[in-house]
């Protein structure tokens, strides 16, 4: 058996099937792509049949992607297997994906037939389609619920009818992890010609449990995995791609299965669908959620400082996440804090941290979200104090006929410098006017301006971010003048910088 598992992608099928989460042509082509470049085996891009705009985006996304295989859905239809042909006309591969339902619910109660009509027509179905491409795969729909002995004779027919991937959809997951295992192992050891086909899984989420019967199915001989970014989907949505690329990827010394995934593209994959869908990624997904890597306890925080892999199974930087985050709340110990310090340029002593630390404790009982600057904040006008260049005057001229202009003093390692200069606004002007004193080539990357307190007289929080010899350097200053706030939050990141020799 293959040590390889294909990743067969749906997001643009099933995934895009979600209320609210249809997209455009234009759209449908750009996640083809990104699809492309993470490294999916095949792209199932619509039920061509269904509407002219699935049966564009088919045709388009063939054009637009080189070398993944591009799937087109249909019923046991003659009629939906002529359409999706027409819409793969211009793919390098193509792939017809027929089949039709096999359980007693949906033979009796949806298609109205019998076993013996279902088989005959799952027959004729890969039969047409034969016609049109090399490449068919057979999805004995509700797979999960039919019986195995009936379920092994469909699939040892479309087989012979030439269908060179079997799909087991455990269509309403309902299937425990151990039952879909089984049916699978059954499959393997009582299907005639199962060798001449790749078993393929196509699991739903509405118990929690499609990973869990996908990587099952795996286990027990299936060598494709349908799957959709983020887990999206119908009801409670599909197997997450990126979950089961990790578990391939963090136990493969226990199970040896290889993948074709870069998973160092996950993460982006998943922000350009959560943005592209409209649908955001819940905070605790695994892999991709906001808080996969986020440590907030105080004694997870210490134990990942010391050595990442006392709370972590996975790198972060190996699905595209630049680090683990470091959460500040009011369970972070003394270790948590002195590391975000220590990031923001900041290094305290033991006892000016501990008066920083309860300060920060009194500070996380009444926020949620304790942020950079928040934290910068509480190192207080005592630290500001020790350094090298200080404001000591800040003047500013402006109003709605007049060109904003500035004075500046600054205190540099205790010797006067005054500039002036003019600008777009008070703040531009005041921080030109400090420029011509510092002499350093700088530039400020972003700028943001946040209310601590309410009402006119509001203290202003200002963080910026400057780039200095292709480095980034972060400052932040608060005062009632947001001006004042402005130019303090400069100086905090110039004071970062090397001295200039």
């Amino acid at each position: 058996m293959s040590d390889r598992l294909f990743i067969f992608d749906t997001t643009l099928r099933d995934g895009e099937q979600v209320p609210g989460c249809q997209l455009n042509t234009v759209e449908k082509i750009e996640v083809a792509k990104a699809l492309q470049e993470l490294g999916v085996d095949v792209i199932e891009a619509g039920f061509p049949i269904s509407s002219p705009g699935d049966f564009e985006s088919v045709v388009e996304i063939s054009k637009a992607v080189s070398w993944p295989t591009i799937c087109a859905l249909t019923r046991a239809v003659q009629k939906d297997i002529d359409v999706a042909a027409e819409s793969l006309k211009y793919a390098k591969k193509g792939r017809i994906h027929t089949g039709i339902g096999t359980s007693y619910w949906h033979i009796h109660h949806k298609l109205n037939s019998n076993p013996e009509a279902i088989i005959e027509r799952a027959i004729e179905a890969v039969k047409y389609a034969k016609k049109y491409v090399e490449d068919v795969e057979f999805y004995a729909e509700d797979a999960g619920r039919t019986e195995n002995e009936y379920l092994a004779r469909v699939i040892e027919a479309v087989i012979k009818a030439g269908a060179t991937v079997v799909n087991i959809p455990d269509t309403t997951g309902y299937t425990m992890p151990h039952e879909y295992g089984e049916k699978i192992k059954y499959l393997v050891e009582n299907v005639k010609g199962i060798h001449k086909a790749t078993i393929s899984t196509h699991c739903h989420n509405d118990l929690g449990m499609a990973t869990a019967n996908t990587m099952a199915g795996v286990i027990n001989g299936a060598r494709q995995a349908e799957v959709t970014i983020n887990g999206i989907g119908e009801r409670a949505g599909n197997t997450s791609l990126e979950e089961v690329v990790m578990i391939l990827k963090s136990r493969y010394a226990v199970l040896g299965i290889n993948n074709g995934i870069n998973t160092k593209n996950i993460y982006q994959t998943s922000r350009l669908v959560s943005t592209l869908m409209n649908m955001p990624v819940q905070p605790n997904k695994a892999v991709v959620g906001r808080n996969a890597f986020a440590h907030s306890s105080g004694i997870h925080q210490d134990g990942v400082l010391k050595n990442r892999e006392n709370y972590e199974i996975m790198d972060p930087t190996d699905v595209g996440i630049n680090e683990s985050a470091i959460l500040l709340t009011a369970r972070s110990g003394r270790a948590a804090l002195k590391h975000r310090l220590e990031l923001l340029g900041f290094e305290l002593t033991k006892e000016k941290l501990d008066e920083v630390y309860e300060q920060f404790l009194r500070l996380a009982d009444k926020k949620k979200d304790i942020r950079d600057d928040d934290v910068a904040l509480l190192v207080g006008d005592a630290t500001r104090q020790e350094r090298r260049i200080k404001l000591d005057y800040l003047q500013v001229l402006t109003g709605k006929s007049l060109k904003p202009m500035a004075s500046v003093r600054l205190d540099i390692a205790g010797e006067k410098f005054d500039a002036t200069a003019s600008g777009n606004g008070p703040v531009d002007a005041a921080i030109k006017a400090v420029k011509q004193i510092i002499h350093r080539q700088v530039t400020i990357e972003e700028f943001l301006v946040q209310a601590i307190t309410r009402g006119s007289d509001d203290i202003g929080k200002v963080h910026m971010q400057i780039d200095y010899n292709s480095t980034i350097y972060h400052g932040f200053g608060a005062n009632t003048d947001i001006i004042t706030a402005s130019v303090e939050a400069f100086l905090d990141a110039v004071n970062k910088l090397p001295v200039a020799e």
